[in-house]
């Protein structure tokens, strides 16, 4: 038996949801496609909807993580320069420096509350090889 899914998306779980909202709209320029407020957020990104949502008070204690996770949301920017100037802007400078992967170039940034976001270009010769 295999799962058959019609869609998927990610969420991220935010106990102060505005904060995160806040961010994502200003950080991708977008409005979020469905508003709940006090509850739920959704931006439709090109091949991603990302959800934010405020657990209920019973629940925060489950999206309280002791560490890292190994999620993280990527985000494939056309100019890795000005999107770094941009997070800047927003108060969210990428504390290292900009890596070369196999892929282009890459820096690691993070939202309000912590969630790792992996901002890359593409190299130009990526697709070709």
């Amino acid at each position: 038996m295999v799962l058959h899914c019609n869609e998927a998306f990610v969420t991220l779980a935010a106990p102060q949801l505005e904060i995160l909202v806040e961010f994502y709209t200003d950080l991708l320029g977008i409005q979020p496609l469905k508003l709940i407020p006090h509850r739920y957020a959704e931006f439709q990104l090109p091949s991603l909807k990302l959800g934010i949502f405020q657990p209920k008070s019973t629940q925060i204690s489950e999206f309280n993580s002791l560490g890292k996770t190994g999620m993280s949301l990527c985000l494939e920017v056309p100019n890795l320069e000005a999107a770094i100037a941009h997070l800047d802007v927003l108060g969210y400078l990428p504390p290292g420096e900009i890596m070369t992967a196999s892929h282009g170039r890459e820096i690691y940034a993070y939202d309000p509350i912590g969630n790792r976001l992996i901002l890359y270009e593409i190299r130009d010769n990526f697709s070709s090889q």
